[in-house]
């Protein structure tokens, strides 16, 4: 008796090409405009978004599926966050939806000239509500399970991922997290979205010194599995820039495209990241461009002293 599974090109050729010719295009839900547009979310899609502590991995996601119940009004999105209560994730957003800081709204410093910005966030907030699911304790993924199940979440967010429990006992924490993103990529085989915040280790700089710098962090980075790298489908690293002023999103893996870097800003009183207005490559050049200007009108007062003095 033969068991060897395979499936020649031959038959699979008539259903991919029909597939081709006729098919859909995968479902994808915008977290954004501009260059976040690009990042793909979507049913049976894993993304993995790591960073250095406090670099904003957890605003980012955050502001990631909110604004995606914003642009699609049917989804549903399930939060499991094992740092922070749904409260404070909502008085972040609450910040970036109404332009006021996070502090004033922490310590409810408000006065009247908030409150036409209070009104209209909180209606936006109050307006998807009922598709956005936080889990409560216990932190583990049978827990996230029954949860999305129950819930209807086209969206998982976990964050983070190395501290929700799978199921079983595993030897290690490396173990349990290999573990982990298994079941991850059951939930995505489902059908369903999943956003993965992980912890980074630190790495070597251009020093010697063990650090978090952006240019040293890769997929290795991700802390206790390399399982966590393979099995997503899009991998990023969020790094603040030397300006202080902008943050680059390192996308090192991208199963189904090409990977390319985004760059932003993230306003940390509003806690609000946004496409920069002007691309890296074209911020690289101002001081070129601004120093060909200055040549360029040099040269053109120099031609007409040349021409002053042909005159007389």
């Amino acid at each position: 008796m033969n068991d060897t599974a395979f499936l020649t090109a031959a038959d699979a050729f008539a259903d991919w090409r029909d597939n081709v010719l006729t098919g859909e295009p995968p479902t994808l839900w915008p977290i954004g405009s501009g260059e976040l547009a690009r990042i793909e979310i979507g049913p049976g899609l894993v993304t993995l978004l790591g960073g250095a502590p406090g670099a904003g991995k957890t605003a980012f996601a955050m502001q990631a599926v909110v604004d995606a119940l914003r642009l699609t009004p049917a989804l549903r999105v399930l939060v499991c966050n094992i740092e922070m209560p749904a409260a404070v994730l909502l008085d972040r957003q609450l910040s970036r939806l109404s332009g006021i800081d996070v502090s004033t709204i922490r310590y409810r410093r408000f006065d009247a000239s908030h409150a036409d910005r209070l009104d209209q966030a909180l209606h936006t907030l109050e307006g998807l509500a009922d598709r956005l699911c936080f889990v409560r304790q216990p932190f583990t993924l049978g827990n996230v399970a029954a949860a999305a199940d129950a819930f209807r979440a086209d969206v998982l967010l976990l964050d983070y991922i190395q501290r929700i429990a799978p199921p079983g006992t595993h030897g290690d924490k490396r173990g349990s997290v290999d573990a982990s993103m298994n079941y991850i990529r059951q939930f995505a085989d489902a059908g369903t979205a999943v956003i993965c915040v992980a912890a980074v280790s630190r790495s070597k700089d251009s020093k010697g010194r063990s650090s978090y710098d952006g240019e040293g962090l890769n997929l290795a980075s991700f802390r206790e599995s390399s399982e966590l790298e393979f099995g997503a489908d899009d991998a990023f690293i969020l790094t603040p820039d030397t300006d202080g002023e902008t943050v680059t999103l390192r996308h090192l893996k991208a199963r189904h495209s090409e990977p390319k870097d985004l760059t932003l800003t993230f306003d940390r009183r509003l806690q609000r990241f946004q496409p920069t207005a002007t691309p890296a490559s074209a911020k690289s050049n101002r001081k070129l461009t601004a120093a060909l200007h200055s040549l360029w009108n040099r040269t053109e007062a120099a031609d007409d002293d040349d021409g002053e003095g042909d005159n007389a």
